[in-house]
Formats: structure tokens, C-alpha cells, sequence
């Protein structure tokens, strides 16, 4: 059976289909257009009888491998199905299996579930956004389902510090085999691109996140991540904005523990109290404290009650449950029912997600923060960030804000990335 595909590749996309590599390892910033190379790569691959081994392909199938099904079905499940849709045979939905017109199967799948990678028989292999995959993926679990016809694999995505992407990149860079090669590519190296939109992020973002998103910079993400000079003072609530609430839960102590000064290295539950608006957050305090579970519950309440927060956001999970129906006894008693938010990690790491929510609002001057007592302290655990020694309750706290506060997207361009960019975040 004969097939072809014809598709528009720009320079820098052509240089790596043109270098033939079985193992193509590609950094590329953010809207160079890796999931339209990874799209086409799949469609190439599963239309091929056999591979340039010489080895039959006709039971071998082929698997784009996002770091989670969900994330890789969003981005690539409509793109696959309109770019390949001449030769598109059948489609499954709920299992995003595409079945070609010469019998060869096109699979989505999630690194988060490593059991449902193993067994299968591959003729290649695209893992997306490599860097957000945990390391054993691909030695311990894709490459010996590649073995049997020696298949071959692409590896792209944005750098995440120097991590094992960082060194799978340098790995190929120096092997002399002829079996791999790497490439490394900003964002301007698309030039179908809008060069005042990459002028717009550059403004917007903080520049460790242009660096790594737009430049695909392997600079890791650690110590002076927040400059002191970032840090405004300003007693003067703005006008205009609403208020947001979010708690951060530490584990909770008995009045015991707390007597017998055993909670001297223990997390704090911190609850940030920011007013956001057209200029940015004004930050009017974040109180923090290690405090049972009835006296966190009755601080949410003091702080809601003096702002008339907008919402109340409180990281999910069993702290929050524990917190509940403490909180629910006081708003029945106290007459006062805010709007309860869970907040979640969104599988990312903190130091990432910290920095992320925070840097660019800080290094941009669009976070002003109200003088007192709780500042110091702050102060400290921000500069500190993110050493491993140090507590950072305070700034985590105040990077939920971002996740529950009224935000201005670029939804109106199309993000080569997993998630919504926030415009000064850079997330």
C-alpha cells in the first residue's frame, strides 16, 4: 500500500525530519511549534510498512506520550485527527486510539501511569515535554518495547532546569554512533511567529521564566529566584479590586504539643489576604501561625469577615477535610458563609509553582505590600526560597492567590504548552 502526506514544515522543524536520527532529542521554547512536529512525526511514522532497519511495522504501534493522558489528549488528539484525516481509517475516543487506513494504530498516552506502557510492542515512540516525565520512563519502560524492530523515538519539549531531560540532550549532543541527534531552538526560530507577541511576554514575564519558556534555557530554577530590591512597600489600599483569602494548612497541634515547644521545626499554616486588581496585589497581610484546627478555622473567618473576600481558596486535600467542619460550625454560628475554594498543586512541583505565580509579579512591580508586623517574616522566607532548610509557608500561601484570583489570559493566541499562560506569572 502506498501513502503520503504533505505537510508545511519551517526551516528549523525541516532541520530535524531531514537528519534521519532514529533518536531525535529537540529543546524548542514555547510556540516553536513542537506539537505540530510531534503531530506530523506520529502521522509519518504510522503510515511507514517498515522502518529504515528493514523490520515489518504491520503489528507495531505507534504512541505520543504526554506527562499525563489528559494533558496529551488535549493537545494532540484534534491535531492528530485534522492533520491526518486522508488517511484516518477509525477513531476511539475514550481510549484516543486512531486506527490508520493501512491497518496501524496511533495511541495518546500518560508517563503518570507507567503500567499502562508496559508489554506493548512499539514502532515508535514521541515523548512530549520530556522534562515533566519522571527519568525511568524511557530506559525502564519505552525503550524495551521499541527493541523488537529497533524503532526509534523523539523526545521534545521545554526545558525544566538540568534535569534528566538536560542530560538526555547532552548525551546526544556528544554521542558519535550516527543513532542521535539534539537540537536547540528558541521561539524565534519559528518565523511564522509574531515577533511583538514574544516583545509582549518578554515584558510580562518574569525573565527566568522567558528564559526557560521562551529561549528553552536549561538554567535551573534555585537560590535568588526574588530579589530585595523587587520588594514595594505601600500602606495605601488601592481603590479598586477584590479580595481574595488563601490558606496554606500546616499539620495541626494539640495545645499539648504547643506547651512543650515541640513545634519549633514544623510547617505553618499561613492564610494570605491580597486585594487584586488592574494594578496588580496589594497584599494586606498574610498571617501565619501553627494552631489547631478550631483556631485556624476562626482566623479564616476574622480576615473574610473584615475584607468580604470575593473567595476563600484552601489547598484540597486532608487538611482541609480535617479544617471543614470546624469551619462550617463557625459560619453557622457566626451567621457569615463565604465561598469555599479547594486549591490544588496542578502536578506541579512547588519551587516551579511558587516561582512561577510569584517572580514575574514581583520582578514587573506588580505586588505592593502593606507594612507590618508579618513582613519580616515574609521578607525572609520569599529571599530565602527555595533553600530546602527554610520554611516558605508564607510565600506558598500568597502564590495560591494566583489560582483563585480574576486573571487577564492570552487565550487569544494559540500556546504551544499544557496550560493557559498567565500573563505575569509566565505561567
Amino acid at each position: 500500500m502506498s501513502l503520503s502526506l504533505d505537510f508545511k514544515l519551517h526551516p528549523a522543524q525541516m532541520e530535524v525530519f531531514t537528519a534521519n536520527k532514529k533518536f531525535s532529542v529537540v529543546v524548542a521554547g514555547r510556540r516553536f511549534g513542537k506539537s505540530y512536529m510531534s503531530a506530523i512525526k506520529c502521522l509519518v511514522e504510522g503510515i511507514k510498512e517498515e522502518n529504515e532497519k528493514g523490520y515489518s511495522l504491520k503489528h507495531k504501534d505507534v504512541w505520543y506520550i504526554a506527562p499525563t493522558f489528559q494533558q496529551g489528549k488535549d493537545i494532540m488528539w484534534g491535531l492528530l485527527k485534522e492533520l491526518g484525516k486522508d488517511i484516518i481509517e477509525s477513531t476511539v475516543e475514550n481510549t484516543a486510539t486512531i486506527r490508520l487506513i493501512n491497518g496501524r494504530k496511533i495511541l495518546i498516552k500518560g508517563s503518570d501511569r507507567p503500567d499502562t506502557l508496559r508489554g506493548a510492542g512499539l514502532g515508535f515512540a514521541v515523548l512530549d515535554e520530556y522534562a515533566s516525565m519522571k527519568s525511568n520512563v524511557w530506559e525502564e519502560i519505552v525503550l524495551p518495547t521499541l527493541t523488537d524492530v529497533e524503532g526509534g523515538a523523539l523526545f521534545i519539549g521545554t526545558p525544566a532546569g538540568k534535569n534528566h531531560f538536560y542530560d538526555l540532550y547532552l548525551e546526544a549532543e556528544a554521542d558519535d554512533s550516527g543513532d542521535w541527534g539534539a537540537w536547540h531552538f528558541n521561539t524565534t526560530d519559528n518565523p511564522t511567529l509574531n515577533r511583538n507577541l514574544v516583545d509582549t511576554f518578554k515584558k510580562k514575564m518574569s525573565s527566568h521564566a522567558f528564559k526557560q519558556e521562551f529561549e528553552a534555557s536549561f538554567e535551573a530554577t534555585g537560590s535568588g529566584i526574588f530579589k530585595d530590591e523587587w520588594l514595594h512597600e505601600d500602606p495605601n489600599e488601592p481603590a479598586d479590586g477584590q479580595w481574595y483569602i488563601a490558606v496554606d494548612p500546616a499539620g495541626y497541634t494539640d495545645d499539648k504539643e504547643l506547651t512543650k515547644g515541640r513545634t519549633k521545626n514544623l510547617d505553618e499554616t499561613a492564610i494570605a489576604i491580597v486585594k487584586v486588581g488592574p494594578y496588580g496585589w496589594w497584599v494586606k497581610e498574610i498571617d501565619s501561625g501553627r494552631w489547631g484546627v478550631r483556631e485556624t478555622s476562626i482566623r479564616i473567618l476574622h480576615h473574610y469577615k473584615q475584607v468580604r473576600a470575593s473567595c476563600v481558596g484552601i489547598e484540597s486535600g486532608s487538611l482541609k477535610n480535617a479544617i471543614m467542619p470546624y469551619l462550617e460550625d463557625q459560619m453557622r454560628r457566626l451567621n457569615i458563609y463565604p465561598r469555599i475554594e479547594g486549591m490544588t498543586h496542578g502536578n506541579q512541583k512547588k519551587t516551579e509553582r511558587i516561582a512561577w505565580a510569584l517572580a514575574g509579579r514581583f520582578e514587573h512591580g506588580r505586588v505592593k505590600l502593606n507594612p507590618g508586623p508579618w513582613l519580616n517574616k515574609f521578607r525572609s522566607q520569599l529571599l530565602d526560597f527555595p533553600n530546602p532548610l527554610a520554611h516558605d509557608d508564607l510565600p506558598d500561601a500568597l502564590a495560591y492567590i494566583a489560582q483563585i484570583s480574576e486573571t487577564t489570559y492570552l487565550d487569544e493566541f494559540e500556546i504551544d504548552y499544557w496550560e493557559a499562560l498567565d500573563p505575569d506569572s509566565g505561567y
